[in-house]
């Protein structure tokens, strides 16, 4: 039998009695137009691989099931979905029924954020197997998908036949003891910890009630519990601990059968960092408060997982926020400091997990991007990651007249004997469906990852500006800017261009203020009214434009 493993804790219960389902339609009976009808909210199939099955071998329940025919290897055009009312604390049991006709795919049953979630066994053919789980409500509204993955080493391409009946969600009715929080697994970044727990049709009081509560911490001993309000535990030391508890009678005995929980966590200490290449330097894992202030250079709309982009004067990187610990109202060019949370990484993107809400520390400013030409962003893409920059003067091979920008695709970038990749990310914004010019063009974007391949992640249908590079400016844009020394503390800093023409300069801080800007004919840029710290420069000559970071001592 294959092992499992919960996000949260599976509980042993007294009795194997149970409430009403709240599945709406979990029997599949009801379609409409051949269209599976009613309950599921979501359903990411068409009617011709998501059919009703009458076919009494694949019944479990009821006069009908749902026939899926598996065609496609993207994951997120599986689903089936539909979202109940919980009563927090309740403990319901979530199953399903599973007929697998081949070992090219299995079925995934989840919860809220794919937890807690349980697979199909993809080894049992032919034949029906219940996939459940328990889940311990924390809120009002639980939402429950399935979800088809292939599995790489036996699909063929040819399509997966399965058959699923029967979804189950009933509330537990027999005496239950949950732990709420903290979440099994979970890390605190405090030695101060309240331990929640919910108890269900067994009360808990001294001598007047069903019995109390015995806990131990890390295996030391017992403690007799007579309420069910939190568990304070101070100054816990790093790293792992465990509570475990479970119901006993009024002498002290445990219930027959055992009625228990347990939870184990990790404190972790918060180390302070000053600003963004700090943080990335860090440990994945580890927890940080970034004490400087950085500004949100893009927010994420077409996801629930709150994501934002930041950067400062010295990098970028990206929030992913899937708890929606940030709970205020952001957007582009707000600051944000004093940001807590754990450092975490996906597909080899460094990400930045909130663990405390903020608020904005200050909004209006101006996130410039760092101009660049493509050979410089190859050859350090990593110090780019999550950072909004512009590449100059690239080609789309996949230019023809007539395609179109799609999300969720990789596009060639070129220049000279380089080749990059561009990726639409973001599909709900009016990059989609606009005509790739055959032009050269400025690429606006934000460095990504995934994996071993570097991307630019253009936003909008205004990061791809193919109407500023004339044939004149793509002449221009050979030209160098130097900028020394750097960094300075003589008040003064020489910019050097392979040209004798005015330039303009812009100076703006770490906050997207703008603190100078002035017109230079062969003199330095004085810098004397500058403080220590580090400043974006965009140089501007001609219509040949680049950023520098300069610092001031």
């Amino acid at each position: 039998m294959r092992k499992f493993y919960f996000l949260f804790l599976t509980l042993l219960v007294t009795s194997l009695s149970f409430g009403q389902n709240l599945a709406v339609n979990g029997g599949f009976e009801s379609w409409a137009a051949g269209a599976l009808d009613g309950g599921w909210d979501v359903v990411d199939f068409s009617t011709t691989d998501l059919t009703e099955n009458t076919a009494a071998t694949f019944i479990t329940e009821g006069s009908s099931s749902a026939s899926v025919m598996l065609m496609t290897t993207s994951q997120g055009s599986t689903d089936i979905r539909q979202t109940v009312a919980t009563t927090p604390g309740t403990v319901y049991t979530v199953s399903m029924d599973v007929y697998a006709t081949d070992n090219q795919a299995r079925v995934r049953l989840f919860g809220d954020g794919f937890t807690p979630s349980e697979y199909s066994d993809d080894t049992i053919l032919n034949t029906w197997q219940t996939v459940t789980f328990d889940y311990t409500a924390t809120g009002a509204i639980f939402e429950v998908g399935i979800r088809f993955y292939d599995t790489a080493a036996n699909w063929t391409g040819n399509g997966s036949q399965f058959y699923i009946d029967n979804v189950q969600i009933v509330a537990q009715t027999g005496p239950s003891l949950a732990i709420t929080a903290p979440t099994d697994g979970s890390t605190v970044t405090t030695p101060d910890v309240d331990v929640e727990l919910v108890v269900q049709s067994f009360t808990v009081a001294n001598g007047s009630g069903d019995g109390h509560i015995s806990y131990t911490v890390d295996g030391g001993p017992a403690i007799l519990k007579y309420d069910t309000a939190p568990i304070n535990l101070v100054g816990l030391a790093s790293g792992s601990h465990t509570v475990a508890m479970e119901l006993v009678d009024n002498s002290g005995a445990p219930l027959n059968p055992a009625v228990t929980a347990s939870v184990t966590f990790t404190v972790s200490g918060v180390t302070q960092v000053a600003d963004i290449t700090a943080l990335r330097a860090g440990t994945v894992g580890d927890f940080y408060e970034l004490t400087g202030e950085a500004l949100i250079s893009y927010i994420v709309t077409d996801n629930t997982r709150n994501q934002k982009y930041i950067q400062d004067g010295t990098a970028g990187i990206l929030i992913d926020d899937d708890a929606g610990i940030l709970t205020g109202t952001f957007n582009i060019g707000d600051g944000v400091s004093g940001l807590t949370g754990q450092l975490g990484e996906f597909a080899g993107t460094l990400q930045f997990i909130p663990s405390a809400d903020v608020t904005a520390s200050s909004t209006g400013n101006v996130v410039t991007p760092q101009v660049m030409d493509l050979a410089t962003y190859l050859a350090s893409p990593e110090d780019h990651e999550s950072e909004l920059i512009s590449i100059s003067d690239v080609t789309f091979p996949a230019a023809d007249g007539t395609a179109v920008f799609a999300d969720n695709t990789n596009y060639d970038i070129v220049k000279d004997a380089n080749t990059g990749i561009m990726r639409v990310s973001f599909g709900d914004e009016d990059l989609i469906g606009t005509l790739i010019e055959a032009a050269p063009a400025i690429v606006t974007g934000l460095g990504g990852q995934f994996n071993s391949e570097y991307q630019v992640l253009a936003r909008y249908a205004s990061d791809i500006d193919f109407s500023t590079l004339s044939t004149n400016n793509i002449v221009a844009n050979t030209t160098t800017f130097s900028l020394y020394p750097n960094p300075t503390n003589t008040g003064f800093v020489n910019i050097k261009t392979s040209s004798n023409e005015a330039i303009t300069v812009s100076v703006y801080n770490v906050l997207g203020k703008q603190v100078i800007n002035t017109t230079l004919n062969n003199t330095p840029l004085n810098v004397s009214s500058l403080n220590a710290g580090i400043y974006i420069v965009n140089i501007n000559q001609n219509g040949n434009t680049t950023t520098k970071k300069l610092v001031v001592k």
